[in-house]
């Protein structure tokens, strides 16, 4: 008599995929195992397939049924019916699950139903220190669902899926177990929030970086010194494009190797040779001395027929540096005064420096607080307090200039402020200063390998669309090489078919969501090393919350429900009620269109519309500076 468990029979091989055909005793519909119920047929279940003392396991990515009956069906009383199945590992008793196959099945192989002591084989991790729980299997409520820390988080991960599918949500999931003080003290977390929704999700376990801070709300201004830029950085920036003028880029690549060099005396000693300064080096320089001179030298006059010292200028207001207050001179009348010598085209450029120092929503970048250069390049802060702050979770030093001990797993750099302009330009330079502090740390204790550090970019198909730019640069560059230096990538898009397939590639662990879109659903297939095309073929109709996860990080794909973090910890991304949900008594008062109207001001509104910054209360507007 067959098992309860018995399938049917393997019918054909082809490399990875097997097709079954089920027994006729085989009842469709639902099956009962030691009182359990279980699915057969059920795409994106599995099924085992003795051999020895070992069995291969695979996922169901089809099924079907003979089209046309037979006569030798016709005593089959529910015709020829078939699964197609993907192996993807083997395992045995006492053994860990392990991936891929070492030896396939042959025609006639039985195939048996996985029941729940099957599963918790392959899941069965609870006491294993590098695996965290992230939910259930979606088809065996009983069985926890892990994650394996070391491969999440080194061979890079990507979170997608449509608005409202949860995505936001299993992040913050994902994050609330990696950030655990308890399983892991020296967590380093960083994420790129384009809309500011984490905050709310990690209170006591985030320092929060806005350009806009709320204080009452222990956030802390974001500053991005501009002299750590690199040069083809910091040209967007500033002066903009030169075009065909290489004689302009050159003379100003000249003058911020020569102003980083006079600035060495500033840092402390020994850190670096001058001749190993170049116009690349984080080293700080007075941006706005830099437009001043500049200014002075291609607008200045002269006294005809004399020297042109700056005794014979005809200088006629000195202008200021620090408020980008340009000087003026004697009109070049071509006889009492005549232009400078200097022949730089570049007034355009010049000008359009000056505008984005007088912007004040640029000011995190130009005037960027403890970091911000005098005249000669001297700073209160370095580079290494600010890594400290980013990469070491310390908060700032306090009034009094003690020094916080105070460590938190993540770092959240809120870039809702920043201008759409240079929103990709900032997201590459944060990018590439993170990887390079990595890179060059790599064998000292701050440095990836002894801390691997996770880099989480929301809404990457913001500015990931392109492999070229200075966001989609850096990222590629992380995701190739990240993993031999400790940093590792999670990207996060609810469009991934207008992120750069080169970088959607390199994710080995996915999480996919609901996505009702076939464009996006494609570009995801594509980029998977796993023929597992059934199965994404589920994914628009996943629940919210539900994911198909695949990849590096779990020892099956599998459809998971992901476990929702606490109340208290999930981040501002609700969608707003209309009306009163009757089934949601944990959303308490009416909605939006069912409750009785109240005389409304929108004076508040044209308030924060001016600031540009949503988290200005009205009270605090007579106790700050205009």
């Amino acid at each position: 008599m067959p098992k309860p468990t018995h399938l049917g029979t393997v019918a054909s091989v082809n490399g990875s995929a097997v097709t079954v055909e089920l027994a006729p005793e085989t009842i469709s519909g639902l099956v009962f195992v030691e009182g359990q119920g279980y699915r057969v047929g059920q795409v994106g279940g599995f099924i085992r397939i003795p051999q020895g003392h070992s069995s291969l396991f695979g996922i169901v990515t089809q099924a079907g049924v003979a089209a046309a009956p037979t006569p030798e069906l016709a005593n089959e009383p529910h015709g020829r019916r078939w699964l197609v199945v993907e192996l993807v590992g083997e395992g045995r008793p006492g053994v860990r699950f392990s991936r891929g196959v070492a030896q396939y099945p042959t025609i006639g192989d039985t195939v048996h139903l996985v029941t729940e002591d099957d599963l918790r084989l392959i899941y069965g991790q609870e006491s294993s220190k590098d695996f965290v729980e992230v939910g259930h299997l979606a088809n065996a409520r009983s069985v926890p669902a892990f994650i394996e820390v070391n491969r999440l988080i080194t061979r890079h991960s990507a979170v997608i899926g449509a608005t409202g599918s949860g995505k936001s949500t299993t992040v913050a999931g994902l994050l609330n177990q990696l950030s655990d003080p308890g399983r892991f003290p020296s967590a380093r977390i960083l994420v790129l929030d384009i809309h500011g929704e984490y905050a709310a999700a990690f209170p006591d376990r985030a320092n929060v970086y806005r350009v806009l801070p709320n204080p009452d709300k222990g956030e802390l201004p974001l500053f991005v010194p501009f002299w750590a830029l690199t040069f083809d950085e910091l040209l967007p920036v500033t002066f903009g494009d030169f075009g065909e003028q290489d004689n302009c880029r050159g003379h100003v690549q000249d003058q911020l190797t020569q102003r980083k060099r006079a600035a060495l005396p500033s840092l402390r000693p020994g850190q670096v040779a001058e001749t190993q300064v170049t116009a690349d080096s984080p080293i700080p320089f007075s941006i706005r001395q830099l437009w001043y001179d500049l200014h002075f030298a291609i607008h200045a006059t002269y006294r005809a027929r004399a020297e042109q010292t700056r005794a014979n200028c005809g200088l006629l207001d000195e202008g200021d540096a620090e408020t980008v207050t340009p000087p003026r001179f004697q009109p070049n009348d071509g006889q009492n005064y005549a232009a400078a010598k200097l022949n730089l085209p570049m007034s355009r450029q010049l000008e359009a420096l000056a505008n984005r120092l007088r912007d004040p929503r640029l000011s995190f970048l130009f005037r960027p607080g403890p970091w911000s250069p005098d005249k000669k390049g001297k700073t209160v802060d370095d580079l290494d307090s600010l890594l400290g702050q980013w990469l070491g979770g310390l908060r700032p030093k306090a009034k009094n200039g003690k020094a916080n001990t105070e460590t938190r797993p993540i770092t959240i750099l809120d870039l809702s402020g920043v201008p759409n302009t240079i929103l990709t330009q900032l997201v590459g330079v944060l990018l590439r200063l993170l990887y390079d502090a990595i890179f060059w740390a790599r064998n000292l204790s701050q440095g990836g390998r002894e801390r691997p550090v996770l880099v989480v970019m929301e809404e990457a198909h913001g500015y990931l669309r392109d492999g070229t730019t200075s966001a989609g640069a850096a990222v590629s560059r992380i995701v190739k090489e990240g993993r031999k230096y400790g940093i590792g990538a999670m990207i996060v898009s609810q469009r991934p078919s207008e992120v750069d397939q080169t970088i959607l590639s390199q994710c080995g662990t996915l999480f996919a969501m609901r996505l009702g879109n076939a464009t996006d659903r494609g570009h995801v297939a594509a980029v998977l090393s796993e023929n597992l095309k059934g199965l994404l073929d589920m994914v628009p109709t996943l629940r919210t919350g539900e994911a198909i996860v695949v990849g590096e990080a779990v020892n099956l794909p599998t459809r998971t429900l992901i476990k929702a973090p606490p109340q208290g910890r999930r981040p501002s991304s609700q969608d707003p009620r209309v009306v009163e949900i009757e089934f949601a008594p944990s959303e308490p008062g009416p909605g939006g269109w069912d409750r009785v109207p109240e005389p409304v001001s929108y004076e508040d509104m044209v308030t924060v519309w001016r600031r540009q910054d949503p988290q200005s209360p009205r009270a605090k507007m007579g106790n700050e500076e205009p």
